[in-house]
């Protein structure tokens, strides 16, 4: 049987082609980054590429930067390419290639997104925020102010990440405990999301919120264990349900009118995911479009098998079909790249002859 089988309504298909995007998502159940896009604006095409454990995925202009399981790889676009790119490369619009390795250990990194100060990640394993440089595992940028001290324990279960102006400025945990695991006492209904810098609760008793994102000036998140889309209102307090899915929802991106859920099948071996209302009512993981502005469900793309949870879900700009050329890919050697230029060179092993 084919691995990764998907379907697609049309309707998704043009979408993404008209808005000449890319999807990225990441599935760490399945162990892949996947690029979905449509050249025909009536098919989806995909690149599934294996990652160990991949989680949150950051893309800004030309870098793109994934969390894996002990580590974080950042990878950018060449532009202006000279010369003739390696078989099976040439039809990219978007072609990642290695640049750093980031290595962290096992954080339980969640999400990332590139800011001011280096690349920000949520450090579940130690409840915080979090830089990286070249001297350590990971530099703490910010923790809740009911975390008394780091530790690898995962008191919180701190996840989601939401950035403005290259700050982060709102997070979502699970819990508030300052023990390890205390999050798991209330894992269906103990959620927050918290205000960055001043780690002010703004909202609580969520159902295991994941993915806040600041859209359009106005901060939305995901409610996992209902299936549900929110949009907050900060100064009130308040939240109001946008849409409803059949799934455990994780993984929100925006371009333009439309979002994009990230939608998984309850994982059946967890005694977590059996008490969830949305238990029994997925039967595929895959992506749901929405409108935000006619409010109402475009379309979805299905997974047939292989892939049953994701995690993350980007878009990739004014690229109709992209991917990411993994360190582990010789093919990526023959890329040097300068700050204008692109070069393509030949294997050196090519066209040799025995002396």
């Amino acid at each position: 049987m084919q691995k990764f089988k998907l379907s697609a309504d049309k309707s998704v298909a043009k979408v993404l082609n008209e808005l000449s995007i890319s999807l990225a998502i990441s599935t760490y159940q399945a162990g892949r980054i996947i690029f979905l896009s449509s050249k025909d604006g009536e098919t989806i095409s995909q690149v599934p590429i294996p990652f160990k454990k991949p989680m949150g995925i950051a893309i800004q202009n030309d870098r793109l930067a994934v969390a894996t399981l002990t580590d974080v790889q950042v990878f950018s676009k060449g532009n202006n390419e000279k010369g003739q790119r390696p078989e099976g490369l040439e039809g990219f619009e978007s072609l990642f290639l290695p640049r750093a390795t980031f290595y962290s250990g096992d954080l339980d990194l969640h999400d990332l997104e590139f800011g001011k100060g280096g690349l920000w990640a949520v450090n579940t394993r130690f409840s915080c925020l979090c830089t990286f440089d070249v001297e350590n595992s990971f530099k703490p940028r910010w923790k809740p102010p009911f975390i008394s001290k780091l530790a690898p324990v995962d008191k919180c279960h701190l996840n989601g990440l939401a950035v403005k102006d290259g700050m982060p400025v709102f997070v979502t945990a699970l819990g508030k405990g300052d023990k390890g695991n205390s999050w798991r006492e209330n894992i269906t209904s103990g959620g927050i999301l918290m205000s960055v810098p001043s780690g002010e609760i703004i909202l609580e008793g969520l159902a295991m919120p994941h993915s806040p994102r600041i859209i359009n000036g106005e901060l939305y998140l995901l409610l996992s264990a209902t299936g549900e889309l929110i949009k907050v209102n900060i100064e009130e307090q308040t939240h109001e349900v946008i849409y409803k899915t059949n799934g455990f929802t994780r993984g929100l991106a925006h371009h333009g009118d439309y979002v994009f859920m990230g939608v998984s099948q309850a994982r059946k071996s967890s005694k977590t995911f059996n008490k969830l209302p949305v238990t029994e009512m997925r039967k595929h993981a895959g992506i749901i479009v929405y409108n935000l502005k006619r409010n109402e469900l475009v379309g979805e793309i299905k997974y047939e098998n292989t892939v049953e949870e994701l995690f993350e879900v980007k878009v990739v700009k004014d690229s109709i079909h992209s991917a990411v050329l993994p360190s582990s890919d010789q093919r990526h050697l023959q890329s040097l790249v300068i700050e204008k230029s692109a070069f393509w060179s030949k294997n050196k092993n090519e066209n040799k002859t025995e002396n």
